[in-house]
């Protein structure tokens, strides 16, 4: 994922993020908007890449959640090296696969923030541990369905180029 790509997923995500919380309180509690952008740039193999992403949009979702700052950027940079040299290791070529790793890198994520929390302040409330599921099911479905969408929309673009194309090589004479 380009450097463009990323930032504009990222702007997307922020928004969705403050509208669907504005919208509902409890959605930021039930489906983690940032997660499958950092999953899917990690999705590239590149370790600096998977940091890299991890730490800024852990800093995004630090930024518009209140809590403690840093648990998101630190949490979500070793979900995206984890993430990156899982995907140096396997070959993820279908939406299953996707969906397995985001439901994955969700829960670690989740695990890391729960450690955190309790770490560095004892008296802060953990989640149920229905929440951390219903969180890494709903993560990993958004990330398939991201996924889905951009190697679809990857496949139409291509359609259109090929075909534009090949007009063009009948025109000439």
């Amino acid at each position: 994922m380009s450097v463009v790509k990323f930032l504009l997923a990222l702007a997307a995500a922020l928004l969705l993020h403050l509208v669907g919380a504005r919208l509902h309180p409890n959605l930021p509690q039930a489906l983690d908007l940032f997660l499958p952008v950092v999953v899917l740039n990690s999705l590239s193999g590149s370790s600096l890449a998977g940091l890299l992403g991890g730490l800024a949009a852990g800093w995004a979702q630090d930024s518009v959640t209140g809590g403690f700052y840093g648990l998101y950027g630190f949490a979500d940079t070793v979900v995206g090296y984890a993430t990156a040299r899982l995907a140096q290791r396997l070959v993820v070529q279908r939406a299953v696969g996707v969906f397995g790793i985001a439901a994955f890198a969700s829960a670690l994520q989740q695990v890391i923030l729960i450690a955190l929390s309790l770490l560095l302040l004892p008296q802060a409330s953990v989640p149920a541990p229905v929440w951390v599921a219903v969180r890494a099911l709903t993560t990993g479905l958004a990330g398939m369905l991201v996924y889905t969408a951009s190697a679809r929309f990857r496949r139409l673009a291509e359609s259109r180029r090929k075909s534009r194309m090949s007009r063009l090589r009948m025109d000439r004479p």
